[in-house]
């Protein structure tokens, strides 16, 4: 009876060490690349730190944030970014996905490919692409407008519209995965619960509303908090549209820790502004598995 006790521990203890070797390799790349930079972030925040100088000064550079209309400016920025962007590529993306399913498999392949090629193009050059667009002199969006007898706009030098055109650019650039995971989430919806709404004489808006969206939400409640992380961390098409102009009109958070740290010099200062941004998005992906995770069923 011992001998087969200590032959069950042993076989368990050999599959526990077996998982946690197959763990090791995501665990260390983990520990290396995501929690030791935000520990070193954490404590870098609370120190003067620069090329010349680096003194313990506490909490004073999150009270110097707090104080300092560029960040508040860039914060209030990239909250109305997210909460544009994120509603505007979920209505998008669903109402792409629900079409493009009914169709054959040939052009639900094209349409996943169209939709999905900007996610795998490079940044730069969609951005190109886009400059072009929004230019005030040659540009196509400017050319479309004058059919209709408007005046040329700087799309990105104007204060009214610049953050607008960054909004764009992050919409049609964040709806390609979306689309992929609705059509195969729909795909996964039993086609009998569809017909007997339809037998019962069901709208097609009430059985959207009814049977297909409650399907959907655990594909939403994923797509809504990636979305959102990807969204709160937008970065590199202010940098290369507008630089965060003009006059502050399109800069993000993101961009001012850029901002501080490789044309300031000021790192600690940068390191205070990424742990803010991450205890934002922590509470607001909190609030989000909190609402809308009690309605997803695995």
């Amino acid at each position: 009876m011992l001998l087969t006790a200590l032959k069950s521990k042993r076989l368990v203890w050999r599959e526990w060490l077996a998982s946690y070797l197959f763990l090791l390799p995501a665990l260390a790349f983990f520990l290396l690349f995501v929690a030791y930079p935000m520990l070193r972030g954490a404590y870098i925040s609370l120190f003067d730190y620069s090329l010349n100088r680096f003194e313990y000064i506490g909490l004073r550079n999150y009270a110097d944030l707090f104080r300092d209309k560029t960040f508040l400016k860039s914060m209030k920025n990239t909250i109305l970014i997210v909460l544009i962007t994120v509603p505007a590529v979920i209505a998008f993306s669903v109402f792409v996905s629900n079409t493009i399913y009914r169709k054959s498999e040939l052009a639900r392949s094209f349409f996943r490919g169209v939709f999905y090629l900007p996610a795998v193009s490079s940044v730069v050059s969609i951005t190109v692409v886009w400059a072009s667009i929004y230019d005030p002199n040659y540009g196509i969006l400017n050319y479309i407008t004058s059919l209709f007898g408007a005046e040329p706009i700087a799309w990105l030098g104007d204060l009214r519209t610049a953050l607008f055109a960054i909004i764009a650019v992050l919409v049609t650039t964040s709806v390609g995965q979306p689309i992929i995971l609705y059509v195969a989430a729909l795909g996964n919806i039993p086609t009998s619960y569809i017909e007997a709404a339809q037998i019962d004489r069901a709208t097609p808006g009430q059985i959207f509303r009814k049977i297909i969206w409650p399907m959907l939400m655990p594909t939403n409640l994923y797509i809504i908090v990636i979305t959102t992380i990807n969204t709160f961390q937008t970065f590199a098409i202010v940098q290369l549209l507008t630089a965060g102009g003009p006059l502050n009109a399109t800069s993000t958070v993101m961009y001012g820790v850029y901002e501080k740290a490789f044309m300031l010099g000021s790192f600690g200062v940068a390191a205070a502004m990424g742990m803010i941004l991450a205890v934002v998005i922590g509470i607001i992906s909190l609030i989000q598995f909190k609402f809308l995770g009690s309605d997803v069923e695995y």
